[in-house]
């Protein structure tokens, strides 16, 4: 497996502890991370990504 460039959300504080970190594994895969839990890997398409953060975005995890 190539070595992975990950990037830490915008949210992130610098800090360690709670980031959410981001890397290609290919054109198709993007995997997701806790950078306190750097081997547990979540991977989605960018388009189910998207999707994911839109809901995010509107709410729709809210709880309400």
């Amino acid at each position: 497996m190539p070595r992975l460039t990950w990037q830490k959300s915008s949210f992130s504080t610098g800090g360690e502890g709670n980031c959410v970190e981001l890397a290609a594994a290919t054109p198709h895969r993007i995997h997701l991370r806790e950078s306190d839990q750097p081997h547990q890997l979540a991977t989605a398409t960018p388009h189910a990504l998207a999707e994911l953060l839109n809901a995010l975005k509107g709410g729709r995890f809210s709880g309400r």
